[in-house]
Formats: C-alpha cells, structure tokens, sequence
C-alpha cells in the first residue's frame, strides 16, 4: 500500500513537472515567434503601413522586396555588411584560437593577471566606449573605414571568447601533448593536427557568433560610418523608420527577414558542433 502510494506521488510530481516543462516551452515559442510572424507579414504585405501589425488576410505581394533591391541602396549595404562580417569572423577566430591555446597550454608571466584583465574589460559595455572610438576614428582618418570597424569587433570579441576557448582547450587532455612530444612533434605540428581537430565544435560557436555580430551592430556602425553608401544593414534599415512622419515599415520588414539568410546558410553549415560547443566551453576554467 505505502508503495502504491509513492509511485502514485512520483507520477503525479512527473506530470506536473513535465506540465511545466511544456507550459514554459509554449509561453517561450510565443515570445519567439511573435515577433518573426509579425515582421514576415509586413514584408509581403501590399503597400506601406505605419505600424508593424499582424494581419495573415491581407494580400500576398512580393513588391516590397522589389523596391528594397531597385529603389535603396540595401544591395549596397548588404555587401558591405558581408565584407565586415566575413573579415571579423576569420580574423577573431583566428586571435581567439591561437589565444585561447596559449593560455590553455602555456605557463608565462601575468597569466592569471591577464585573465582577470580580460573579465574587468568585458564589465565595460560597448556604448561607454562610443565616444573614445569616434576620436580614435577621427585621429586615425578612420571614419568610413571598415577595417577599424572591424578591428573594434574583433577586440570587443577576444576577452570573454578567449575565455571560453581557453576552457574548452583545458577539456583537451594533456596527455595527448606529451606524447606527441615524445614522438618528435613539434609546438605547430602539435597545435595544428592533433589538439584543433578536437576544439572544431567550439571554433565554429565562435565563427558563428563573429560573424552574426555586425549583422545585428547598430549603434557602433552608427558612430563610425558617416557615408551612407557605406552603411552596414543595420544601419541602412534604421533609415526606412527614423521619418516619424512616412516609415517605410514594409521596406525595414523585408530587409530584416533577409538578414537572416546568410546567418542560416552558416549555421546549418556548422550545426553539427554547436551542441557540444555550446556546452562544454565553461567547464574549466
């Protein structure tokens, strides 16, 4: 009888704990969702409106993504986003890499001083530099210039990344070092075909995360980018909305639906890591 009653317990606490589960999961797909369903109606949705609204009766039209391509400079702005996107990815991937290694495998001086430097940075949020960036950019004639742009997401990206990685590495066994070493294997050889096949999972979380940054940068492309031909996406659809007296709602709509597109073809790209990468970067640190 007292065992009836706790298995009758122990489902009753399951069910409720898995009505929980669902109920959170649904509440979670809504607030995901909503947004995305939003934003795909105004895209297709025939004429300009002044407010983003969900309304799947109206009209089916491709005719905003026509005027995006033929009457803006979006193609202009997207490329320019692609260039700065791709040089951040391979550039920060690359220092993060090599960083991470470093820190993970070799004692030297400031070690842990220099760790620590690196959480105290990453306290400092990006809009509390804005200004010091704008005057570096001016000093160095680099308004407009996509290198120091892409300069600033690579330095605001080594610090907690490299972190990561470094903790990623650490779950890299040594062993595998020494007995390269006692074959003859030298610091490249081992770095390069023995210990970066086994971090490939967290080196493309980190290309992933490069590369959809200045994808999604509004306010420091902003500050440094004055031209508007030389606008990232981010910055070029903020034009369609900052009339308060005609937005083009439907226009920023399309060309946010877009954005996503060479985000997702990189993603499922490197989807086959991401699990493990995700969660084993933090497991030592």
């Amino acid at each position: 009888m007292a065992s009836l009653k706790v298995q009758s317990s122990t489902k009753r606490k399951r069910m409720i704990s898995h009505s929980l589960t669902y109920l959170y999961l649904l509440i979670l797909s809504v607030i995901i969702l909503f947004p995305l369903m939003v934003t795909v109606s105004s895209a297709f949705k025939v004429g300009n409106v002044t407010a983003f609204t969900l309304d799947l009766k109206s009209q089916f039209s491709l005719e905003n993504f026509r005027r995006l391509f033929h009457e803006t400079l979006y193609v202009r702005w997207y490329l320019n986003t692609l260039w700065v996107a791709v040089w951040t990815m391979l550039i920060q991937v690359l220092v993060v890499t090599l960083t991470g290694y470093a820190y993970s495998r070799y004692n030297f001086v400031g070690r842990k001083k220099s760790l620590i430097f690196f959480l105290i940075i990453q306290m400092v949020p990006t809009t509390a530099s804005l200004t010091a960036f704008f005057v570096m950019a001016w000093l160095f004639h680099a308004l407009n210039e996509y290198w120091f742009l892409i300069m600033i997401y690579v330095g605001g990206g080594i610090p907690m990344n490299a972190w990561l990685m470094k903790g990623y590495f650490d779950t890299v066994p040594f062993d595998l070092d020494e007995s390269a070493r006692l074959d003859g294997a030298g610091h490249l050889r081992i770095f390069g075909q023995i210990i970066l096949p086994l971090v490939r999972p967290m080196i493309a979380v980190q290309a992933l995360w490069a590369f959809m940054g200045p994808f999604g940068d509004f306010m420091l492309a902003k500050f440094l980018l004055r031209d508007q031909k030389a606008y990232t996406v981010a910055v070029g659809l903020q034009t369609f909305i900052s009339d308060s007296k005609k937005p083009e709602v439907t226009l920023f709509a399309a060309g946010a639906i877009l954005i996503a597109v060479p985000i997702s073809i990189l993603f499922f790209l490197l989807q086959k890591n991401f699990v493990s990468g995700l969660t084993s970067g933090g497991t030592k640190g």
